[in-house]
């Protein structure tokens, strides 16, 4: 089943096809480290951890490329004002370099809570400061770099395609320049390639060049490292609506002006996370972490579940309650696992196969339709209770609940919910199975009194009691 994604460049769906058969180059855009990340960075790269996910279950070989901004992304996107990284900080006191290591930790250990796939490349910018050089040079060889007062720039006249990812074409750019900010650019919208130290001023983080010392542009970064390790061109490049312009648009300019190469065939990108209708970010002050989630009780992949009742191509409007529901939905998926896990019966469903073959098709479906991942749990939820009805039933045998946990971890290649993980259910205590004997006499009896009381005993003790229509009693471990 061909892949089909919304492509940034053309905005439109397109079939996904590699440059090398089954193997795929992938870029992800990684985090500036200069704070915590948020609910926002982990909603981006859920949605590049499902479309590597997706890849690989449908046979292709991923290498996945991710870097750490860890210098150079300037407080503007007019290549002026403080380097974030400096700035943050002096506000913090602490050397740039104890900041990036501190907040690269951080992201790494959130990204493992939420089951991301490691890259196979974690790049940091800082340490392919000569290879950026390197690129600079090339272009600046070519006549499309130059020198002014502040740093070295690139030349937006000199590659007639710059905005065919934003839409932001030159003409429109010029019109749209109130301001001049620095005069000695050729064109209002040239782009820093590096940037020279201030003067009179010690920079934490600065390196001798050719032009003279100072550090990267934020885009020359990119462009060097996701070109070293996937070469002049490669399959996929992610990232939140955010980074399309200028960062992904300066991207393809100064790559393609270096190589005559197309650099990106396909871009992918998320919009915005929203909490109170406001973008979520750092500059607004308004974001929330993983860890303020897990004082609150909360699962990480609880989010992760959340994430997925939604289309990464839409707006999201993070709420409490919606996650509070999507971490029920989710415990209510791991009870299934559990109850698979448990049945030893030998009645047998004929229509198994088929309930099977069907819900594959119609995930497969989903996933392969541009990530769409609410269709997906859609098909799994119709699934389980489906099954679920047959268990009530005892229509199911031990063989064919091996066959249905088979399928459903299958999914999981997907969905990242570390189903395999579950457990079966937990033996409980002798006296905790006695009062649930109990409780089934007193139902049978209809002394609904005595039972409410016993229900409510076990419930003391940790057990949640879930009654059947045949007038059996399940039971799960309370949260």
């Amino acid at each position: 089943m061909a892949l089909k994604l919304l492509n940034t460049l053309g905005k439109k769906k397109q079939a996904f096809k590699a440059i090398k058969g089954k193997s795929v180059g992938l870029y992800t855009c990684g985090p500036t480290v200069y704070n915590y990340d948020h609910l926002g960075h982990a909603w981006n790269y859920t949605a590049a951890d499902i479309l590597r996910r997706v890849l690989e279950y449908d046979g292709y070989k991923v290498k996945h490329v991710m870097n750490i901004t860890d210098v150079g992304h300037l407080v503007g996107d007019s290549d002026e004002g403080e380097d974030k990284m400096e700035k943050a900080a002096k506000a913090q006191h602490k050397s740039a370099w104890e900041l990036a290591d501190f907040y690269t930790k951080v992201f790494m250990e959130n990204r493992e809570k939420l089951n991301f796939l490691p890259p196979h490349v974690v790049c940091k910018a800082t340490n392919h400061i000569k290879e950026m050089i390197t690129l600079v040079k090339k272009l600046e060889a070519k006549g499309i770099a130059y020198k002014i007062s502040d740093g070295m720039y690139f030349d937006i006249s000199k590659y007639p395609k710059y905005g065919q990812l934003s839409g932001n074409i030159t003409e429109q750019l010029k019109a749209g320049a109130r301001v001049e900010v620095n005069p000695e650019k050729k064109n209002p919208s040239d782009f820093a390639l590096w940037k020279f130290s201030p003067k009179n001023e010690k920079r934490q983080m600065e390196w001798d060049s050719p032009w003279g010392k100072g550090f990267p542009g934020w885009h020359i970064e990119c462009s060097a490292m996701s070109m070293k390790y996937l070469g002049d061109s490669f399959d996929l490049h992610t990232g939140g609506e955010d980074n399309i312009f200028p960062h992904h648009e300066s991207e393809i300019a100064q790559s393609e002006s270096a190589t005559q190469k197309k650099f990106v065939n396909y871009w992918s990108h998320t919009r915005f996370l929203m909490v109170d209708g406001q973008k979520m970010s750092k500059s607004l002050n308004n974001f929330y972490r993983i860890q303020d989630l897990e004082e609150k009780g909360f699962k990480p992949l609880a989010l992760r579940y959340l994430f997925m009742t939604s289309s990464f191509r839409s707006q999201f409007n993070f709420t409490f309650d919606s996650l509070k529901s999507a971490q029920t939905t989710l415990e209510k998926l791991y009870n299934f696992i559990r109850k698979l896990r448990t049945m030893k019966g030998k009645a047998a469903n004929k229509e198994l196969a088929t309930k099977i073959s069907e819900v594959k098709k119609k995930f497969e479906e989903a996933i392969n339709d541009d990530l769409n991942m609410p269709n997906a749990l859609v098909a799994i939820n119709e699934f389980m209770h489906s099954i679920n009805k047959q268990f009530d039933e005892n229509k199911i045998s031990g063989a064919q609940a091996k066959k249905i946990l088979a399928a459903m971890f299958s999914f999981d290649k997907v969905l990242g919910l570390k189903l395999n993980e579950v457990k079966a259910e937990e033996k409980l205590p002798l006296e905790v199975m006695k009062l649930i004997k109990q409780r089934e006499q007193a139902r049978k009896n209809k002394d609904w009194k005595t039972s409410d009381k016993i229900r409510n005993e076990l419930k003391a003790k940790g057990v949640v009691l879930e009654d059947r229509p045949d007038g059996t009693t399940g039971w799960k471990m309370a949260n």
